[in-house]
């Protein structure tokens, strides 16, 4: 029995998975897999962010090359997508107001269950993030653990997050296998080498390969 035997299976369950994707790469669609087995969601949509706000001196590959990126990886799952509603926006991209906006942007109904998929590693600075109450009072966060992690690295939020807010992170833990893939590894090697890496779906690289991306200027 999932998580998702356990709530109201009328509404609908959109997994919201949001990040730089500079380039997406295999663990990320394991990742997406996995919470949208596990919680029972009925979509998944990939959000590219524009700048985000904690990365504040990352210079990334353009959006449009991002978007389309997710778009190739989402070709053959017909229940992913990727939207570009961050991109769009001008300024640093806040997830509260991609949350706001998601439901219209990919034609869902306003009262749909969005589950934000993030890593673990977004823990220690949740604390920080822009009107985090309010987001977490409005979604219910998955939040990807490697195996072997436990959620009691979730007890250090204590008295920086409410306890609500806490618990529910707590009931969207998910413990995964590790899998051998980062994007910051990946650039690097795509600087130097010229053959596939593994970690890239064969589609992902093509365009990369084609279109010139990660190369020494």
């Amino acid at each position: 029995m999932t998580q998702a035997s356990q709530q109201d299976s009328s509404i609908r369950r959109i997994g919201l998975f949001g990040g730089s994707f500079d380039p997406v790469h295999l663990g990320h669609l394991h990742v997406a897999r996995a919470a949208q087995e596990a919680f029972g969601l009925d979509r998944v949509i990939f959000v590219p962010a524009a700048r985000p706000p904690h990365k504040p001196g990352r210079v990334l590959a353009s959006g449009a090359d991002r978007l389309a990126l997710l778009e190739l990886v989402c070709q053959q799952e017909p229940s992913w997508s990727a939207n570009g509603l961050e991109l769009q926006r001008a300024g640093p991209s806040y997830t509260l107001d991609t949350i706001r906006d998601l439901p219209e942007a990919v034609g869902e109904p306003a009262d749909c269950s969005i589950f934000m998929i993030l890593g673990s590693d977004n823990l220690p600075g949740l604390p920080a993030w822009s009107r985090v109450e309010e987001l977490l009072s409005r979604v219910q966060p998955i939040t990807i653990f490697r195996e072997g992690v436990g959620a009691e690295c979730l007890n250090q939020l204590g008295g920086q997050l409410s306890v609500s807010a806490v618990e529910r992170l707590r009931a969207g833990f998910l413990s995964l296998p590790p899998v051998q893939a980062s994007s910051t590894a990946l650039r690097e090697v795509l600087q130097l080498a010229g053959e596939a890496p593994l970690e890239l779906p064969p589609k992902v690289w093509e365009y990369i390969r084609e279109n010139g991306l990660y190369r020494p200027a």
